[in-house]
């Protein structure tokens, strides 16, 4: 995909078998097991980048390194947040002059933030918006122009919803976990807006297997 100016874009999604990535309350360590945990390490390490939104960042404060998979270079670190509102003292920030972390943020984000970060060592690239969220196109077509090839997407939901709604994912890489956290747990996908099932996005199934106690699928786009 990067003839088109953006790098490919895989979107992995990690649940319960009802399609929840968090309780109500927002714990959500581990719905998979360790199994897939090493696959999902094993991904991020052939992406040039591993990529989240704000709400995850703030929830599960990642480290978004590859581990366990011995000496191998590390992704680059993006977190898509809008005003960077993202804690100057998380994992991301104590670590952004080791392994490089990118932000990309919309034309509103506060100047001293800004320099907050840049002042860790982070990298901010500064994305058009769409309406009140940043413009996914703008957002891969601004990494691509830096050279990125293939991003690793690891939600939440909303940058999930995002990246579909605008048919922006090339493959789909699915775990889901033999537990059930019921309707008030929170969704891998935020809400799309469809009104009918024929605007919904489809993929072609490409592998199953059984990873651990968890069932690993992988699609690609029509």
């Amino acid at each position: 995909k990067v003839e088109h100016g953006r790098p490919w874009v895989t979107l992995k999604l990690a649940s319960s078998f009802d399609g929840r990535i968090a309780t109500a309350s927002g714990e959500s360590r581990w719905i998979t097991g360790p199994e897939a945990r090493r696959v999902v390490h094993a991904e991020r390490a052939r992406h040039d980048a591993v990529m989240v939104g704000a709400g995850t960042a703030r929830a599960d404060d990642p480290d978004l390194t590859v581990r366990g998979m011995g000496e191998v270079p590390q992704p680059v670190r993006i977190v898509v947040s809008r005003l960077i509102d993202i804690p100057l003292m998380s994992r991301l920030a104590r670590t952004a002059r080791d392994i490089p972390v990118w932000i990309c943020h919309g034309p509103d984000a506060g100047r001293e933030i800004c320099e907050a970060w840049e002042g860790l060592g982070a990298k901010l690239i500064r994305c058009d918006l769409n309406g009140r969220q940043i413009d996914p196109r703008s957002l891969l077509q601004e990494l691509g122009e830096i050279g990125l090839t293939r991003v690793f997407c690891e939600g939440g939901g909303a940058l999930a919803a995002s990246l579909l709604g605008a048919d922006l994912v090339d493959e789909l890489l699915g775990f889901n976990a033999g537990i059930a956290i019921g309707a008030e747990g929170q969704p891998n996908i935020g809400a799309l807006g469809l009104g009918r099932l024929a605007e919904a996005p489809r993929f072609h199934l490409r592998d199953v297997r059984q990873v651990g106690d968890d069932i690993l699928h992988r699609w690609t786009r029509n």
